[in-house]
């Protein structure tokens, strides 16, 4: 039966688990202005362009196209769906992501699952790609977990377990800081949720949508810790 109350928390890998968690942090945070973080943070747009046309396909719509930009935006051009759906699904889905590597990182069996599907669907992206950024991207990447899949299974270097972590973490923090930055620190008129509280009948602007994103994009980061020490207990 799994552990839900957490007794006895925490063990060997329940403590690796949230220590790992807590490196990849401060690194990130770290490392946040620098290039070394920018294919990371290319990958993130990219996953938060991928659910916008996952919820655009899921209502019925047409993915015209997805695009991700060196300056880290992205836009993926839809036809038809459900749009109140779609809105939201960029960050709703891109930390429901991220909480999906971040568990999958707690067993190598998952770990290789997720980096199998996750080169899966970048390859199929690369075919979709309108502009060069997203195929570089999406070659870039693909040859990346090729060479961690190698050293994984040829040396004593066990590391795929821990990339599959950061990219989760990664995901979640981007995610969250994206959405105080581009939704509540100032008004972007172009942004998702401006664009979202013109089409809800919700008494809620574009400032309130923001909050209430981030606050489900930070409970899907702690949602991912905890399931996390569960699956390990």
């Amino acid at each position: 039966m799994p552990n839900w109350e957490l007794k006895n928390c925490c063990n060997h890998e329940q403590v690796v688990f949230l220590t790992t968690i807590s490196i990849c942090t401060v690194l990130i945070l770290a490392l946040w202005r620098t290039v070394l973080l920018m294919p990371f943070k290319l990958i993130t747009v990219f996953l938060h362009e991928a659910s916008h046309a996952i919820a655009c396909k899921l209502t019925c719509g047409h993915v015209e196209s997805i695009q991700v930009h060196a300056d880290e935006s992205g836009v993926t051009q839809t036809r038809g769906g459900i749009y109140w759906v779609i809105l939201p699904a960029g960050y709703i889905g891109s930390s429901f992501w991220g909480m999906v590597l971040i568990l999958a990182s707690t067993n190598l069996l998952m770990a290789r699952i997720a980096a199998g599907c996750f080169s899966l669907t970048v390859l199929l992206v690369l075919f979709i790609a309108k502009n060069w950024t997203l195929r570089g991207l999406c070659i870039g990447f693909i040859i990346f977990l090729a060479v961690i899949w190698v050293l994984q299974e040829t040396t004593k270097i066990q590391i795929l377990r821990y990339i599959i972590m950061f990219i989760g973490v990664m995901n979640s923090l981007f995610s969250v800081y994206d959405i105080y930055d581009q939704l509540i620190s100032r008004t972007n008129h172009s942004s998702d949720a401006e664009k979202f509280a013109e089409v809800c009948p919700c008494p809620c602007n574009g400032v309130g949508w923001g909050v209430i994103w981030g606050l489900i994009s930070f409970l899907f980061l702690c949602g991912a810790m905890y399931l996390g020490l569960v699956i390990l207990s």
